[in-house]
């Protein structure tokens, strides 16, 4: 019998507690709450490492959901931030360095040929189908099933698996994410399964005269990092020309993290539109959408609205500037991938052992793990498979001071400053090793 990992929390929970009586759940996201007596409150992070208010110390490979690229607390992004600061923080007024961090953006991404400023990856996206609409005069659009583009009605429908039967023809109904989204807005979504080359041709064939755009993820971010084929994004690029819809590439996660032209660059598709976020300058808030100019200049008075109070903050700004600059110029993504490739080995030689089959999907920066031959190249596939094992595998994971997102949904994220310390990988594989056969001991248990 293996001991279960110990772990205090007290100070979490009773924090909890307090934050419950005046927070909805006791955070500022839904997400971060992972039940009344795990949830966690953070003290601060350094590196690829999170501790929490309790003093438990985490290698971390949630990462923000992506954005701590070079690692939590970087000197070098922090220094520039706080030149930031003497700027004088917002003015609603432009500032030179706006031009200096899109001409970095365009050299590292040919398709950024304009580029406008937002907050969130949920801004930068609503921007770009409000573009996209105003360019082409449709209103209609196509999602991929598994794809997340953000918290706003028209991104928030999914297909409804658990209620589909895979042996039927039909396709899954398509229902909204959760409550408050109004029904009306469905009559403008359609979806289509990744990966599925007829599907989205004849989805074209019936809808694509009224298609503003259709939005994918060629990782999927929210979805196990599940990958679309090269050849599936250039028929979705060359249905796109021959009907006249605008392609949105959602960068949001993979932007700058997959590659320094993102996973547009590793394709070898050119999208009109472009949509950037996590990756941008370290975890301070800022987001792009860039893209070919003759769209780009539809944000304009009388045409595409854009705008916001704080976008192009001076304090995001000046850290974007550093943080593109670093992955541009330096080996940080080479590490980065580097050390998602040895960590990966590292898990595959712990459950080799244990004769676990498993893959991966995704890209080394960013990838999920699955406990099955193959991953699963569409989000049915997924939602259909027996994710179970990883579920329970999680939860040990964290008492073992190891943080992974507990919805085998979201990917595991590498950042530069794992590379640099080799105790992140053992502590990790030690972990792993422990919280593995601890998942196959509560199996075995579950069982009897």
């Amino acid at each position: 019998m293996i001991p279960a990992p110990q772990r205090d929390l007290s100070k979490s929970n009773a924090q909890f507690r307090k934050a419950v009586q005046r927070l909805p759940l006791g955070v500022a996201s839904t997400f971060r709450y992972w039940g009344d007596e795990r949830t966690i409150y953070v003290h601060h992070g350094k590196g690829g490492r999170t501790w929490d208010i309790d003093g438990n110390a985490y290698v971390d490979y949630r990462l923000g959901y992506g954005p701590a690229i070079l690692g939590y607390a970087d000197d070098r992004v922090d220094a520039a931030a706080r030149r930031g600061m003497e700027v004088g923080g917002v003015f609603a007024l432009s500032t030179e360095r706006e031009l200096s961090v899109a001409e970095r953006v365009a050299k590292m991404v040919p398709a950024a040929e304009l580029v406008r400023f937002s907050n969130s990856g949920t801004e930068a996206v609503m921007a770009a189908l409000r573009l996209a609409r105003a360019y082409t005069g449709r209103e209609s659009y196509l999602l991929v099933e598994g794809g997340y583009h953000g918290l706003f009605d028209a991104a928030m429908w999914m297909a409804d698996i658990d209620g589909w039967d895979a042996r039927s023809n039909r396709d899954p109904e398509v229902v909204p994410y959760g409550q408050g989204i109004p029904e009306t807005v469905k009559q403008l979504a359609h979806l289509v399964p990744m990966n599925d080359m007829q599907r989205l041709e004849d989805t074209f064939r019936r809808h694509g005269d009224r298609l503003a755009a259709m939005l994918i993820e060629p990782i999927q971010g929210n979805c196990c990092g599940i990958a679309a084929r090269a050849d599936y994004v250039r028929l979705a690029r060359n249905l796109c020309d021959r009907y006249g819809v605008l392609l949105i590439i959602d960068e949001v996660k993979t932007g700058f993290r997959v590659g320094r032209g993102g996973i547009q660059g590793i394709l070898g598709v050119k999208p009109d539109l472009t949509t950037f976020a996590k990756a941008v300058a370290n975890g301070y808030p800022i987001a792009l959408v860039a893209g070919r100019a003759e769209v780009m200049r539809c944000f304009r008075p009388g045409g595409a609205s854009h705008g916001g109070t704080y976008t192009a903050h001076s304090v995001s700004l000046a850290a974007a500037e550093e943080c593109l600059r670093i992955l541009d110029e330096t080996p940080a993504l080479a590490t980065l991938a580097f050390y998602g490739a040895r960590l990966k080995r590292g898990i595959s030689g712990i459950l080799n052992a244990r004769g676990i089959t498993h893959s991966y999907a995704g890209h080394d920066s960013m990838f999920g793990l699955f406990f099955a031959p193959e991953p699963p190249d569409n989000y049915r596939a997924w939602k259909t498979s027996d994710y179970s094992f990883y579920d329970q595998m999680a939860w040990y994971l964290h008492d073992l001071g190891v943080i992974v997102e507990p919805d085998s949904r979201e990917p595991w994220f590498m950042c530069e400053a794992h590379g640099l310390d080799e105790t992140c990988l053992t502590d990790t594989l030690r972990a792993v090793e422990r919280a593995v056969d601890l998942t196959l001991q509560h199996m075995e248990d579950a069982a009897e």
